[in-house]
């Protein structure tokens, strides 16, 4: 999504882009933008920033969540939050599909019946994990599963494609998913809180550069879960250089002219 936001702007306005690489996590990237280091962050999730950068309680309704930090950021930071790209990165009960049609799986509910029955595979920090973790789930759903396996969160969905796990906690944008044609299960009862995806500009940057504001926003719900999964999977599983999946795709959209 860097890359994607770097072209964007260089392909609508003279401006330059450098990119500041390996800033792992919202925190970090809060911070530099808080501190003026950086301008703009490609990849901010409301839920992530909501409990983090904000302090506020969780948010389950993808729209609340989104007003919230929006308003929240305006007014705390002087920065914009944009629109939605489309896609949420959140938290997702999988199984393989051939589980799912067999025993008729499309929610989280539908797990209850069997639970008792399951391997579950999920990452490590999840299980200990305050509000929308394991205890918060049980709490929320009424069930538990027979066996939990913490395990790396890169190693769940190789565990569920080789049967040595039934159900696994995955990540909703991650390619692996539709690589091992896994069954992403519905939150029915909006357990884990909306982590919708969107760009995060500071205003000193947005007034300076006027022109930027137009091409940003053309980014907006224009990518949704599953083609995440698809460009996910294009770096993950392919080894295809980021930039080179970005540009490849906006070119496709013609940058959405």
């Amino acid at each position: 999504m860097g890359h994607m936001v770097k072209l964007q702007i260089e392909h609508y306005t003279d401006a330059k882009v450098s990119m500041i690489n390996n800033l792992g996590s919202s925190i970090v990237q809060h911070q530099a933008m808080t501190s003026g280091d950086v301008d703009i962050t490609a990849t901010r999730y409301t839920g992530t920033d909501l409990a983090g950068a904000l302090g506020m309680e969780p948010e389950s309704d993808p729209e609340e969540a989104l007003e919230i930090v929006q308003r929240e950021f305006q007014k705390r930071f002087d920065q914009t939050w944009f629109d939605s790209y489309g896609f949420a990165n959140s938290y997702a009960f999988a199984v393989r599909r051939d589980v799912a049609e067999k025993e008729n799986l499309q929610t989280v509910s539908d797990l209850e019946a069997l639970a008792g029955d399951l391997r579950f595979g999920v990452d490590n920090s999840w299980l200990n994990r305050k509000g929308d973790g394991y205890q918060g789930f049980v709490e929320e759903y009424g069930f538990e599963f027979s066996e939990t396996f913490p395990m790396q969160i890169g190693l769940v969905y190789q565990a569920a494609a080789n049967e040595k796990m039934d159900v696994v906690l995955a990540y909703t944008t991650d390619g692996r998913i539709k690589a091992f044609d896994l069954h992403v299960l519905e939150d029915d009862r909006q357990f884990f809180p909306a982590y919708d995806t969107s760009l995060v500009a500071h205003n000193d940057i947005l007034e300076k550069h006027p022109d930027l504001q137009e091409p940003l926003q053309k980014l907006s719900d224009k990518i949704d879960t599953e083609k995440m999964q698809e460009l996910n999977y294009e770096a993950d599983g392919n080894l295809k250089e980021p930039s080179i999946i970005a540009k490849e795709f906006l070119e496709e959209a013609n940058y959405f002219e």
